[in-house]
């Protein structure tokens, strides 16, 4: 069901782009909602399956961001193709995305609860800081890093590619919405083969009971570390094809709020329910900018529709309802 879904809706969404009969203001917001779906299912992996509360997942989106758009700046002169430099931008963010969530994944996973919580909430602040204070460039003679200062002994054709609290300017904006629908199949594919896999059963088992899951001979730490980084590098490719939608992204834009934003989406669509977390995040990104027609009063409706939200999904009566119309639940994900 949720394939059917997300193919119908991209099929209907680009059949009213060709047609001219989609706004410009919901035409821009097709690509930050492709990222925004990725960014959901890929923290409901974590959350939700692994049962695990991270808040710093916009830290991994950053790192994608950054590394994937320095990946397509500096590939701008020797491959002609945009499409061709966005997949090599999704997948170097989605690289190095992973290779930092195992790295964070080290200590902090070995952690439960609150706990975690606050360690990955510090890491994510600490990636953001290290963005706002790298300098990075690229010349004849390779990529040019430094910290603190822009001193990169550049040779003089050399160019500027991030310029720490300034960010990344000057992007080619090559996102396109064909390419995130691609990836938000990619990741359903990747998270539904590993939640109806032997180390999905594994991975569940340590969520509903970890010292049972101990008893039985599974290595938690291990399965632990696959869901995190495989989560780590989903939001990484996520970052990258919201990065290359603008012409200027900065550090600061993926901030702790950013981290809760993301944590909304998939609690309001449901705990390991990935069809109802592409519903909610493409909901909530579609709703502050139709709403802005009431200006200032805006986030004030959008804070009462999430309340109204929160008060019908809890709601028992309401929620036995509609798991009537739920199908295809099988292993704790809907496919």
């Amino acid at each position: 069901m949720t394939y059917g879904f997300v193919i119908v809706a991209y099929v209907i969404l680009q059949s009213l782009v060709s047609g001219g009969h989609m706004s410009s203001m919901l035409k821009g917001q097709l690509v930050p909602i492709c990222a925004y779906v990725v960014m959901a299912i890929s923290l409901n992996l974590t959350v939700g399956v692994l049962g695990e509360l991270s808040l710093g997942h916009a830290g991994f989106m950053s790192v994608g961001a950054f590394l994937g758009t320095t990946t397509a700046v500096a590939m701008q002169n020797s491959v002609a193709s945009p499409t061709l430099r966005l997949v090599c931008a999704l997948v170097v963010g989605a690289v190095f995305a992973g290779v930092v969530g195992f790295l964070v994944g080290i200590p902090v996973l070995r952690l439960n609860g609150d706990y975690l919580a606050i360690v990955t909430l510090a890491f994510g602040e600490i990636i953001k800081a290290i963005f706002n204070n790298l300098y990075l460039g690229f010349d004849e003679n390779g990529f040019h890093l430094s910290l603190l200062d822009n001193k990169l002994d550049m040779a003089p054709e050399g160019k500027l590619i991030i310029g720490g609290p300034m960010g990344i300017g000057g992007i080619q904006k090559i996102a396109s919405f064909t390419v995130g629908f691609a990836l938000i199949i990619v990741c359903l594919i990747v998270i539904f083969n590993l939640v109806n896999s032997r180390a999905g059963r594994a991975i569940m088992a340590i969520r509903d009971n970890r010292i049972a899951a101990e008893s039985v001979g599974i290595p938690v730490t291990k399965y632990k570390m696959m869901a995190f980084v495989t989560s780590a590098a989903m939001a990484g490719a996520a970052g990258a094809l919201f990065a290359l939608n603008y012409s200027t992204i900065v550090a600061n834009k993926f901030d702790f709020n950013m981290s809760i934003l993301v944590l909304v989406f998939v609690v309001l669509g449901g705990l390991g329910n990935m069809f109802g977390s592409i519903v909610a995040a493409a909901a909530l990104t579609i709703l502050p900018e139709a709403l802005r027609q009431f200006a200032n009063y805006r986030m004030l409706v959008y804070a009462i529709v999430l309340i109204l939200v929160m008060l019908v999904r809890n709601n028992p009566t309401i929620k036995m309802f509609f798991e009537r119309f739920r199908f295809g639940k099988k292993g704790g994900a809907e496919e």
